[in-house]
């Protein structure tokens, strides 16, 4: 590793110290910025189904919800929170691929985990208030780094560099006693070449699920240093965040009857009196370390050095009833005749990891071709431990005692290039080829106290090609192909699953906008676009999860996704503008194998998970004032099954929801540079819906010695019902 880092930072060194030629484009420092995020990011016109959020539309709803509910007005996206109420652990889905297949990079480094290739937003809380732009691109997308996109992948830049000193103080409150506070600055540029930045935050709120509190902090610190051809950006950010379990979900006579219900921490006395444990929270802290060096040599040549350290560290803790003895290792206890050998007691499960990332590219670019290449490289070493820090009957045992431990490390190199030709004015044609290595290795035991001893290589070829045909300045078609593969994640191991994923993406679109060739914008935009992601070992969520409530996964064998997307932007008059979309689609497995009755059955072709057929976006703003900002929004996801078998117990009823948001700004105030109050009512219509829940089925053998009989049985995640947040913004 500093092997590489060493070397990596020479060869750039030498290139700098080699540039000549001195470039005098008076937008150098925002060209500079983007080539932070250039090797994956797609421009407007290529042949990638993508969508773009920048930071003013990002602040218009940024009251203290998570990055998944911002996002939730995307084509295809689906998004549920535990809580309840957009606080805490919140998810996306994408073209009915979870987070887990959502490829998630800030500033070019990879974000999902390196073992669960999850995505924990609750790790980074208020991370949208330090997001410049956001890049959703759907299906395979353009190379990326870290584990391949099966559904869609998220890029995020952070706060660019600020030529103006400024401070922002902002706060909100609001429903389920949510309150956000928040603190912003920046130096403007010192001595012309240098800014420093940050940010602190602090979330808390009960949630709509009883005791599904969130108590979050984070912080986010940047130091940049500009000149002519250079930007090099130092930046700390993270969080620590303690949230009351709610990942248990209820079954559906509580949902009908008290559907604010929260099982966790459950525990009866000796008396049989029902009580819940106060700490049965999740406790954990994410640090991450950037370094960026974005060098221009000229008005053609650019290269980005990124380097990047996170450490992740923390726990859940547990009250756990009637627990035995040898699990934890404990001896049993004689008192007179009667062995004691079951015990309550405390535990908690630990993770402890250090992610490193080095990541190189280059960039060379002309009126007829835009090249890139580059080179990445991980490194990823996490602890897995469990402790006892408290029993009922402690035996032989010392406070955090170890019962279990556990180490997995994975290494990952990472090689690409891509490149966008323009034939002439009519054709342009984009290639990218990519080749992945990957090598997981584990020890120790699993929390189940099983042995996991994995020692896997993988190397992935990902080739990808697209083109686009300009019709007029109004309309653009385009074409592409995509290849992707996935290697199993740590409970794929645990579950006895080595084989990877395969995925082959192809999508066909077109685009109209009406904007002028001088620039001025157009009263309409439209994207419409056809996808078929055929699937080879897909491993589908099976609808179940595990005894830390994260989904379990089976490969399906062969499936597909099919559907067709439509967003468009409508400006009906210079205040008054429609935002519309929608997606209609198809995903199955072929020949599902499930286990029914004692029995492997063939189900033949069966709905995938998690998969609404239809999902539908609208957003209409309107401008009254110039101020003023009003928006009604509104969301409708189709019914969709929990699992792959299409059992009606599985299945989530369709639901609507709409949320209103006011944004009003005062502005040629004394001693400050404006003030920014800002509404959001959630579910206006007090609808009570189920966006998220699970489903399983386990063998009855006990009703009929002589059968086996597959039981059926789903638990829900219930999200609020009308809540608001209301908040104000002093910028100086």
């Amino acid at each position: 590793m500093k092997k590489l880092v060493i070397t990596l930072s020479l060869v750039f060194l030498f290139l700098n110290l080699a540039a000549q030629e001195k470039v005098t484009d008076s937008t150098k420092v925002e060209t500079l910025e983007e080539v932070l995020i250039k090797s994956i990011r797609v421009d407007a016109d290529s042949p990638i189904t993508h969508s773009n959020m920048d930071k003013e539309e990002i602040k218009k709803r940024n009251l203290g919800q998570d990055i998944p509910m911002l996002l939730n007005y995307l084509p295809s996206v689906v998004t549920t929170t535990d809580a309840g109420a957009g606080v805490g652990y919140t998810y996306i889905r994408v073209r009915g691929s979870d987070a887990s297949r959502v490829n998630i990079t800030i500033n070019g480094i990879p974000y999902n985990d390196a073992e669960s290739q999850g995505t924990f937003w609750v790790n980074m809380p208020d991370f949208a208030s330090s997001v410049e732009s956001l890049q959703l691109q759907r299906g395979v997308g353009t190379s990326t780094n870290g584990s391949g996109a099966f559904g869609a992948s998220l890029n995020i830049l952070s706060d660019a560099v600020s030529k103006d000193p400024y401070g922002e103080l902002s706060t909100s409150f609001g429903s389920f006693n949510t309150q956000k506070y928040n603190l912003k600055f920046s130096t403007g540029m010192l001595n012309e070449h240098i800014e420093i930045s940050g940010r602190l935050s602090k979330i808390s709120s009960d949630g709509y699920i009883d005791r599904a509190s969130s108590d979050l902090k984070s912080y986010f610190l940047q130091g940049a240093y500009v000149d002519d051809n250079t930007l090099i950006k130092a930046l700390a950010f993270g969080g620590k965040e303690i949230t009351y379990q709610a990942w248990y979900g209820i079954d559906k006579e509580t949902l009908e009857n008290d559907r604010t219900f929260n099982p966790a921490g459950l525990y009866t006395d000796d008396e049989g009196n029902i009580h819940f444990y106060d700490n049965e929270v999740d406790n954990y802290s994410q640090d991450h370390y950037q370094l960026h060096w974005n060098q221009r040599y000229n008005n053609n040549w650019s290269t980005n050095l990124g380097l990047n350290y996170t450490y992740g560290r923390g726990y859940f803790e547990q009250y756990k009833e009637d627990q035995k003895f040898e699990f934890y290792d404990f001896e049993p206890i004689e008192i007179g005749d009667e062995t004691i050998n079951t015990t309550d007691l405390i535990r908690r499960r630990w993770l402890d990891n250090d992610f490193y990332v080095a990541n190189a590219t280059v960039n060379y670019k002309n009126d007829e071709i835009d090249i890139s290449g580059g080179v990445f490289y991980s490194y990823y070493d996490g602890d897995h431990f469990g402790e006892v820090i408290w029993t009922q009957y402690a035996s032989d045992s010392e406070i955090r005692d170890r019962y279990y431990e556990g180490n997995g490390k994975k290494n990952e190199v990472t090689i690409f290039s891509k490149a966008t030709y323009k034939i002439n004015d009519k054709w342009s044609v984009y290639g990218d080829l990519q080749e992945r290595f990957v090598t997981y290795k584990t020890s120790g035991l699993t929390s189940d106290k099983e042995l996991l001893e994995v020692d896997e290589n993988y190397s992935f070829f990902n080739p990808k090609a697209g083109a686009t045909y300009t019709i007029n300045s109004k309309n653009h078609l385009y074409v592409s192909y995509g290849r992707a593969h996935r290697e199993p994640r740590r409970s794929d191991f645990e579950n006895g699953i080595t084989q990877p994923e395969k995925l082959d993406d192809y999508e066909l679109g077109w685009r109209f906008s009406s904007d002028q060739p001088d620039g001025e914008a157009g009263k309409t935009k439209v994207s419409t676009n056809l996808y078929y992601m055929n699937y080879n070992d897909q491993l589908v969520l099976t609808g179940a999860i595990d005894d830390v409530g994260a989904p379990i996964r089976a490969t399906s064998g062969n499936s597909y996704r099919l559907g067709l997307e439509i967003d468009a932007k409508f400006s009906i008059t210079d205040n008054f503008r429609i935002i519309p979309n929608i997606a209609l689609s198809t995903h199955k497995n072929k020949d599902f194998v499930a286990s029914v009755d004692g029995a492997l059955v063939n189900l033949g072709t069966t709905n995938i998970s998690f998969s609404p057929n239809v999902i539908i976006g609208n957003i209409l703003a309107y401008e009254p004032l110039k101020n003023l900002q009003l928006a009604l929004l509104s969301k409708y996801v189709g019914e969709q099954y929990m699992g792959n078998i299409d059992s009606e117990t599985s299945k989530l009823d369709a639901y609507f929801t709409n949320d209103f948001n006011i944004v009003y700004t005062l502005k040629n105030i004394p001693y400050v540079e404006e003030i920014v109050f800002s509404g959001l009512v959630n579910n206006i219509f007090n609808v009570d819906y189920v966006s998220n829940g699970y489903f399983f089925t386990y063998e009855n053998t006990w009703t009929d010695p002589e059968a086996i009989t597959t039981i059926e049985d789903a638990r829900y995640y219930p999200q609020a019902t009308i809540n608001f947040l209301v908040g104000v913004t002093i910028k100086f």
